[in-house]
């Protein structure tokens, strides 16, 4: 896959990643009305237990930014490049795993998008940033373990399960798969 990654200003958008059909870029408030369509449709957010709110919409979105100031990093809008749209969010987000901050490759799409290899193509396109710009040994995808289709993009995108672990969050207890790429490998 060719990727280019362009780290540069395009209008008021900061553009990190160019894949053959997608763009991954900083989201910005102005991205709100698409990433609540994501984060409040019920059939994407099973694996969170349910739907977001308005106000846990507007926090998630904070979060991305506050990292994006932070790490130089975060769950980037990923948009199709043939419609001008942003259609779900993909990116590196440091998480807590065994008493340490890790970093992840996370992805979410919005439902009508699903099924169409978008996913894995800017999975795929953050691990080669992840290990090449950013220059991380491991990455890691941590994911629910009925989420069969994100299971399948960590497999695709060659990492493999290492672990299990119980997530609490909203207040269940939630089996989590442990997905990990090293470096040494993707050299």
């Amino acid at each position: 896959m060719c990727v280019l990654f362009l780290l540069c200003m395009d209008g008021m958008e900061h553009i990190i990643i160019e894949t053959p059909r997608l763009l991954l870029r900083e989201m910005t408030f102005s991205d709100m009305q698409d990433l609540s369509l994501i984060l409040q449709d019920e059939r994407v957010m099973y694996a969170y237990n349910g739907a977001f709110s308005d106000e846990e919409t507007e926090i998630w979105m904070r979060r991305q930014i506050q990292r994006y100031a932070y790490f130089g990093f975060g769950l980037w809008a990923i948009v199709l490049k043939s419609a001008g749209k942003m259609i779900g969010q993909c990116g590196i987000t440091m998480q807590g795993y065994k008493n340490l901050q890790v970093p992840e490759i996370g992805y979410l799409l919005a439902y009508d998008f699903w099924h169409c290899g978008y996913a894995t193509e800017a999975a795929m396109a953050c691990k080669n940033y992840g290990f090449g710009i950013l220059r991380f040994d491991a990455l890691y995808s941590i994911i629910r373990d009925n989420n069969t289709a994100s299971r399948n993009v960590a497999l695709r995108n060659g990492m493999q399960p290492v672990d299990t672990v119980v997530k609490h969050y909203r207040g269940v207890d939630m089996p989590h798969i442990v997905f990990r790429a090293d470096a040494t490998e993707w050299l």
